[in-house]
C-alpha cells in the first residue's frame, strides 16, 4: 500500500474512533429518554406526514438508507442517536430498523453543541412498540394521500 493509501486508512479510523463514544472534553450527562424513534429527514423536514404507522415503512427505508434516527419526544424535541451500546455501526442500524416508529425508551449519554442534542445509547429500556396509529387519518406514506 502507498503512503496516500495509509493516510486514507488513518483518516478513516480516526473518524470511525470519534463515532463510537463521546468526544474528550465534551460535557456528556446521563438521562433517560422517552419517545417515538423516527429518521430526521422527513420529521424535521415535513417533506411528508412523518408520525407512527402512517411512515413506518418510510422511517425503515430512511434508516437503511443511513438517514440518522432520532428519538422524538412528546413535546417535540429530537435527539439524535449517534450510537447504540455494542454496534460499531453508526447508519443503516439493524438495531434501529427493527424498531423504527417505536415508542421506545431509552438510557444514555447526551450531549448537546449548537443547539442539537446527541444521544449515545447505552440501552434500550423499554420498547412498547408502535403504539401512535396514524395510518387510518393519513394514509401510508409516501404511498397515501
Amino acid at each position: 500500500m502507498n503512503r496516500l493509501g495509509h493516510i486514507a486508512l488513518a483518516a478513516i479510523a480516526t473518524a470511525a474512533a470519534a463515532i463510537t463514544a463521546p468526544a474528550a472534553g465534551a460535557e456528556a450527562r446521563r438521562v433517560q429518554i422517552k419517545g417515538e424513534l423516527v429518521d430526521t429527514w422527513c420529521s424535521v423536514t415535513g417533506i411528508m406526514f412523518a408520525q407512527g404507522t402512517a411512515h413506518h415503512q418510510c422511517a425503515v427505508w430512511c434508516a437503511v438508507g443511513g438517514i440518522p434516527v432520532s428519538v422524538r419526544t412528546k413535546d417535540g424535541a429530537y435527539y439524535m442517536v449517534l450510537r447504540i451500546a455494542g454496534d460499531d455501526s453508526n447508519s443503516a442500524n439493524p438495531r434501529w430498523v427493527k424498531i423504527q416508529s417505536h415508542e421506545v425508551n431509552v438510557d444514555g449519554e447526551l450531549i448537546e453543541r449548537d443547539g442539537v442534542k446527541y444521544l449515545f445509547v447505552s440501552q434500550v429500556l423499554d420498547d412498547q412498540g408502535v403504539v401512535n396509529l396514524t395510518h387510518d387519518e393519513n394514509g401510508i406514506q409516501p404511498f397515501g394521500n
